[in-house]
């Protein structure tokens, strides 16, 4: 007869010695978290506040900062219709160019995120697969400049696309494409050591494996290296976006003609003698910059989802 007694012992089969079964354990009571979900509540509701607040604003009827609340007291779109049509607001003329501003945003975005993560996938495979003389030299260079601020050079900066721009005007003041430039220069640094350290993690048997079939080092790149490290180039990718949506001081110097601004140097031009008066089409204005920023990561996020080598080595 098989006995059972309080820590829960059967007889073991094929044997006549006997296994302790331990009881599971109880599982913890919901009251003794409640501190956690107070916590998590409290943080999200710190984070979505701003904004909520800012959406709440940009449907309000209300455009005045002291009469905008959470709740507005009436929907409407006028505030929209104002920052695309430029229209006259309280008598006054705006000038505001904000599809311009838009459409320069996204071309100035787009463009450095692109050559952004293709610049420093390049340099990270040369240090991450090579070895060469200055290897290690240029790896700290790298390092020791990202300890300036890029705005420290922004008079040096300034005075360089003054003077190339008397001879190539396409890269000079006043343009987008010299604008992308300078933001090419201060990121490749940072990103570049990010992504050697993905590189790294990437097996070198399939860097070998590929130049047994005859595969170059560029194939080997464009074939293997770029396919695995897809998430590392979102992360990089979606970075690089945000930040140069969000720049300023730079952009603020070098672009000095209306229709060339970006959003942040065209929507602080805007609320700069008027802040009260003009909330509302503000607020409407920042929640259009906020929705390719949205798509963008919810495009990329199945890339930062997915594994490393998902689907490339199966033992």
């Amino acid at each position: 007869m098989t006995t059972i007694d309080t820590l829960d012992e059967a007889e073991a089969p094929f044997s006549g010695s006997r296994v302790a079964v331990a009881s599971p354990k109880e599982p913890r009571r919901r009251g003794d978290l409640w501190w956690r979900y107070l916590i998590s509540i409290l943080a999200i509701a710190f984070a979505i506040f701003p904004a909520l607040y800012v959406i709440s604003a940009a449907f309000n009827s209300v455009p005045s900062l002291s009469s905008a609340s959470l709740i507005p007291s009436s929907l409407t779109l006028d505030n929209f219709r104002e920052i695309l049509t430029n229209p006259s607001i309280n008598g006054e003329k705006t000038n505001v160019h904000y599809p311009n501003w838009y459409l320069n945003s996204m071309i100035v975005a787009f463009a450095s995120a692109l050559f952004t993560v293709m610049l420093g996938a390049l340099a990270a495979y040369a240090f991450s697969r090579f070895r060469f003389k200055g290897r290690r030299m240029g790896m700290l260079t790298l390092l020791l400049i990202q300890m300036f601020p890029q705005f420290l050079a922004v008079v040096a900066i300034y005075l360089i696309l003054l003077r190339t721009g008397e001879i190539f005007p396409v890269i000079g003041l006043n343009s987008l494409s010299g604008l992308v430039l300078v933001y090419l220069g201060g990121a490749l640094g940072v990103n570049a050591w990010l992504m050697k350290g993905f590189f790294d993690s990437i097996p070198n048997e399939l860097d070998e494996s590929a130049r047994v079939d005859g595969a170059t080092p560029a194939q080997v790149f464009w074939g293997i290296i770029l396919p695995l490290g897809a998430p590392v180039l979102a992360v990089v990718g979606l970075l690089s976006f945000i930040s140069t949506m969000n720049e300023y001081l730079i952009a603020g110097r070098l672009l000095q003609s209306t229709t060339k601004f970006t959003l942040p140097v065209g929507m602080y031009g805007f609320i700069a003698d008027q802040y009260g008066q003009r909330w509302g089409p503000f607020c409407a204005g920042v929640v259009l910059a906020a929705i390719p920023v949205v798509i963008l990561f919810m495009f990329l996020q199945r890339f930062i989802v997915h594994g490393l080598t998902s689907g490339s080595v199966k033992g």
